[in-house]
């Protein structure tokens, strides 16, 4: 196949001694002419490659496949549930707001049909923007459910617009705060705390998106008179989270490094709020810090901390310092040193969630990566288990401590993430649904396979019906940042689910699916071991039938994106094809770009000499070889991509076409999508032609698969 021909150049960096190649270092700019000519011939090839009647059929399946209607974990406020919702009809879902006299109700289970909900549209995003790219990425109503804050995000950017909708009058106020991203928000008195970043021109173009800082706002007052709550001007990585305890005495600041959940905390006491909200009697110093007395509680970066709730003094976190799998302590602030003490204690479950709901602790669990979900006592003395309605995955908890009623969001691969509320004898939806498939003529399996080094490593195994012929596999997985990867709902799965295809999905080292310890296995220097845990998973699925010789495909995004990408280079001969989608690819340069610098606990600096030889023995893009025969590929990006830089995808295609060119191998297509981010807040219509796109490609080059077979 003949490729455009990408810009190229002599660039070779020294580092550490090393001469280092960088032939396509232009691409990193997208607004080189050179790099967006290339972009647009890459662009018209892949369309040429891809676009065919079959996948018109496939785009048109999509559509109908996401016409399901899926919801997020809610916010509760006394007989108020905020939630946002899209049924797969619109580009974007909608905030919206439940309300009935059973959701203070905490008597006899209540079916879905009984629950009486009355429904109303807070805000729709979808007639916001013409190409459905304005989406809602976070939202947090007040203490009485008066008034909700939510975060609006356009093409698909991490940052935040965050505006302000009164609930009674169904009206959006005057208040907008920018320099958002990442929000996390609190309400306290008469406004809110959130997180935001420096006013551009306070710090350099290149720092903006660095230097996370606590600001108060109070409602109907313009940005310019917020108050300065704390920040960290000596430490630019570290990003904050906010939160109130439920008796609105104190202010809890999260103080996480980067992508990273180690963290220290420090608590401000709340005074009851004056007339001119939080702060109102006091004044910035002259370092811009305000007055108000941040107390540390928790420092050293040595664990991860979260905030759960807390009442009368008493707070409480999940953390796993000392306790790998995790476990929930509170501390006494009416102590002169408070001291941790353990509520519910470390098992060999790997707690991910928690709140305090009616006045007892509800802890979301993993167990062989998968939720399991229970009740306790808040002295941890009586624990209750909470039926889940199959294997699945509880994605998060709405509840508050003086609410009867609690709730949680469930999916699974087969079912729609839906809220349920937590009941004696197990979760009960708030409402019926139906489903245009039946759940149960899919089997989902869980098996166990051995890494290289002989660690046991867990898949799931999705199909519809066992094809002993030896069917094609696709293989994802993420190992990284201690993300767990649990049963979910994903309506293009059942394009390949419905063609006889497997999906498999592996629980990595790297990942958070059984604790602390297995996540730090798979990072910096140990990140190899990610590598050959997933490669270990492609050669099982054939070794023992489940996928046939040479019909594994590979899909990973971001840091997953990383991950196929190095199996690709590692391996080019054990996969069918691949997908590698906004990958970091560059494993020398990738803190040089957007929020990179968040990563760097995660996998270590090329800056540092000793972190330098085993970012440069895996990073994708550095160990392409030429003449070598690699797989079909496909390279997904966006040319708006403001988390990870799409110039990485596009120097590792480019690459990848060069090394490839005069072998049997390939083809290496790359389709660099505009308008839309990382991913978060794509637009349905933007996911199923990316959909329709992947599936087009793995159904024509996937080795020895037949479109016939497959449909």
């Amino acid at each position: 196949m003949k490729y455009p021909t990408a810009p190229r150049t002599d660039q070779i960096d020294i580092l550490h001694g090393v001469a280092v190649p960088d032939p396509f270092r232009r691409l990193e700019s997208a607004d080189d002419p050179a790099t967006a000519a290339w972009v647009a011939e890459e662009n018209a090839l892949t369309r040429g490659l891809l676009d065919s009647p079959l996948r018109d059929g496939l785009a048109a399946r999509l559509r109908e496949l996401h016409r399901v209607p899926r919801m997020s974990v809610p916010s509760v406020r006394g007989n108020r549930i905020f939630y946002t919702e899209n049924d797969g009809t619109r580009a974007q879902p909608i905030l919206y707001c439940a309300h009935g006299s059973g959701l203070r109700d905490q008597g006899a289970n209540t079916g879905a049909e009984n629950w009486g909900l009355e429904t109303r549209v807070l805000v729709d995003p979808n007639g916001l923007s013409e190409d459905g790219t304005t989406a809602i990425t976070v939202f947090e109503p007040d203490n009485a459910g008066d008034r909700v804050v939510y975060g609006l995000s356009r093409h698909g950017s991490d940052v935040q617009e965050l505006l302000m909708h009164d609930v009674a009058s169904g009206t959006t106020l005057a208040d907008r705060l920018e320099w958002v991203k990442f929000a996390s928000i609190a309400w306290h008195g008469d406004g809110f705390f959130y997180t935001r970043y420096p006013q551009p021109g306070t710090v350099p173009v290149d720092q903006e998106q660095y230097f996370c800082q606590v600001w108060y706002h109070r409602v109907g007052e313009a940005q310019a008179d917020d108050r300065l709550v704390y920040h960290r001007p000596d430490a630019p990585e570290v990003v904050f989270e906010v939160h109130v305890t439920s008796d609105d005495r104190h202010l809890v600041i999260g103080s996480y490094q980067g992508a990273s959940d180690h963290a220290e905390v420090h608590v401000v006491r709340l005074p009851p709020s004056p007339p001119g909200g939080f702060g109102a009697t006091s004044s910035p110093d002259t370092t811009g810090t305000a007055t108000y007395q941040v107390q540390p509680l928790v420092t050293g970066f040595n664990a991860g901390w979260h905030f759960v709730d807390g009442r009368d003094g008493t707070l409480y976190f999940r953390s796993d310092a000392g306790a790998p799998f995790g476990r929930i302590v509170r501390f006494d602030l009416r102590e002169a040193a408070p001291d941790v003490r353990v509520v519910v204690p470390e098992s060999t479950d790997t707690i991910v969630d928690a709140t305090v709901a009616g006045g007892r602790l509800l802890v979301s669990s993993l167990r062989s990566a998968s939720s399991r979900l229970t009740s306790w006592s808040l002295d941890g003395g009586d624990e209750r288990p909470i039926a889940l309605p199959a294997i699945g995955t509880i994605n998060g908890l709405g509840a508050r401590w003086t609410d009867a009623r609690s709730f949680a969001t469930f999916t699974s691969f087969t079912t729609p993430p839906a809220i349920m509320a937590c009941a004696a004898d197990g979760l009960v939806p708030i409402r019926p649904s139906t489903l245009p498939f039946d759940p149960q003529q899919y089997v989902t399996e869980q098996v166990w396979y051995p890494s290289k080094d002989g660690t046991p490593i867990s898949m799931f195994l999705v199909s519809k019906r066992r094809n002993n012929g030896g069917p094609a596999c696709l293989l994802t997985g993420y190992g990284g940042f201690n993300v767990s990867l649990t049963p979910s709902f994903a309506p293009s799965d059942f394009l390949w689910l419905d063609a006889g295809g497997v999906l498999a999905m592996a629980n990595l080292r790297g990942g958070g699916e059984y604790g602390d310890a297995w996540h730090r296995a798979g990072m910096r220097e140990q990140k190899q071991r990610v590598f050959d845990d997933f490669v270990a998973a492609a050669e099982w699925l054939q070794s023992t039938g489940r996928a046939g010789r040479g019909r594994v495909a590979i899909e990973g995004a971001s840091n997953g994106g990383l991950l196929v990408g190095a199996c690709l280079v590692q391996r080019p001969d054990l996969f069918g094809a691949v997908v590698c989608r906004v990958p970091v690819a560059d494993m020398l340069r990738y803190h040089l770009f957007t929020v990179g610098r968040f990563w760097i606990p995660e996998y270590g600096c090329a800056d540092q000499a000793a972190d330098f030889p085993f970012l440069l023995r895996y990073s994708p893009y550095h160990n392409v070889i030429d003449g070598t025969a690699y797989p079909p590929t496909l390279v997904m990006t966006a040319d708006t991509d403001d988390r990870v830089a799409p110039g990485m995808a596009k120097k590792f295609a480019a690459r990848l076409q060069e090394a490839t060119a005069g072998t049997a191998g390939g083809p290496i297509v790359l389709r660099v999508e505009t308008r839309a981010g990382h991913g978060a807040g794509k637009p349905i219509e933007k996911q199923v032609d990316e959909q329709a796109d992947l599936y087009a490609f793995l159904f024509r080059y996937l080795t020895g698969t037949s479109v016939s077979e497959l449909l």
